[in-house]
């Protein structure tokens, strides 16, 4: 670039009888000051700006005359610049930050777009999940044939984040929710005359249904989230890249090792908050309903059937398996940023509670209809 001889070539704009303002000289940065000036001088009644006889044109010449143009109230389409001009001034205004903003639609047609764009990308994110899983149950079964190919070290560390670090967190608020519905069955159960029918409601509600449907919404907010961001936080620096690049499997080394730790803890962690429901039903039985402990015992003996255990039991795997999958596989779409990081942690998140509660009611209403 000639920058000495720019100073040798000022701006300048001329009106013509047409009503159109000619440019002539270089309209460059160096030149801003002459740029203001030749604008300013400039009548009101222009229709037209022709920049084809500028010697040379840069970003501040064209962002100038765009704004000229927005003051004037004249359309883009009145500026003419020359063949090899073209491509700033296109780049230039895509950009231009002074054109107005387009407005929200409102509306039954907009508001019903906006729906049928939402159940597109659901229905992507639901195939992409579908697709994840198989590849993912392929590899796990590759692994009966080749049993080097399992990560102990790294299953065995996220077996202890997952399942040992969240173990008073699951027992803690399992023994909360088990008080409340104690007392909840007893404000209903205490007009009947059957208040010892509260530990049937509390023993059954955990077996059945609480105890592993606490688990996986803690473990879903929990550990999902630290899955999406662990994964995304390598995918931003390259390193899922270099993993490939080294010809080694991403999915082995990442996704395999945190599916099984939550396999194998869940339900261990499931029967921790069973456990830990009833005794807080048992609490409230002692302390507030004067059920003594050794009643409550010989009642819960008495009347807790096997299949109430086996229904809660049978739907832990399953949300250890959505739970993980959704969590490795939002962290292997994170698209390098942080902005996309915090939206697929987020949504890492969502979709495994939702995921969760909807399997938990579909299987409640199989069971019932099973008479199970």
């Amino acid at each position: 670039m000639d920058q000495g001889s720019d100073h040798y070539a000022p701006s300048a704009a001329a009106t013509d009888e047409a009503g159109t303002l000619r440019l002539h000289g270089r309209w460059t940065l160096r030149h801003a000051g002459g740029i203001a000036k030749a604008l300013a001088a400039a009548p009101d009644e222009i229709a037209a700006i022709d920049a084809r006889d500028c010697e040379r044109l840069d970003t501040l010449g064209v962002l100038q005359l765009l704004r000229f143009a927005d003051r004037r109230g004249l359309d883009y389409s009145t500026l003419h610049f020359r063949a090899d001009q073209q491509p700033l001034v296109d780049a230039i205004e895509n950009v231009h930050d002074d054109r107005p903003q387009r407005k929200r639609e409102y509306g039954v047609h907009a508001a019903l777009e906006r729906l049928g764009r939402s159940v597109v990308k659901n229905s992507h994110e639901v195939a992409a999940l579908v697709g994840f899983f198989g590849e993912v149950l392929v590899k796990l079964l590759r692994l009966a044939k080749q049993p080097r190919r399992l990560r102990l070290t790294a299953t065995v560390h996220h077996m202890e984040q997952v399942g040992l670090d969240a173990v008073p967190l699951v027992a803690l608020l399992s023994f909360m929710v088990g008080a409340v519905i104690a007392f909840l069955g007893a404000m209903v159960l205490a007009d009947f005359g059957a208040t010892i029918f509260v530990v049937e409601l509390v023993n059954a509600a955990f077996l059945r249904e609480f105890g592993v449907l606490l688990t996986a919404i803690l473990l879903a907010g929990r550990t999902a989230s630290a899955f999406t961001a662990q994964i995304g936080m390598m995918v931003n620096r390259e390193e899922v890249d270099a993993i490939r690049v080294l010809g080694l499997d991403p999915i082995d080394l990442l996704v395999i090792p945190r599916v099984l730790a939550l396999l194998a803890m869940l339900p261990l962690l499931t029967f921790i908050a069973m456990l830990a429901g009833m005794l807080g039903g048992m609490a409230v039985g002692a302390l507030n309903l004067d059920i003594p402990v050794a009643a409550y015992l010989a009642r819960a003996h008495e009347m807790i059937e096997v299949r109430h255990f086996v229904v809660g039991m049978v739907k832990a795997p399953v949300f250890a398996l959505v739970i993980g999958l959704i969590g490795c596989l939002e962290g292997l779409q994170v698209q390098g940023t942080a902005q996309s990081l915090g939206e697929r942690t987020t949504s890492s998140v969502v979709q495994a509670i939702s995921m969760v509660i909807i399997i938990d009611a579909f299987a409640a209403l199989w069971f019932m209809q099973m008479d199970y």
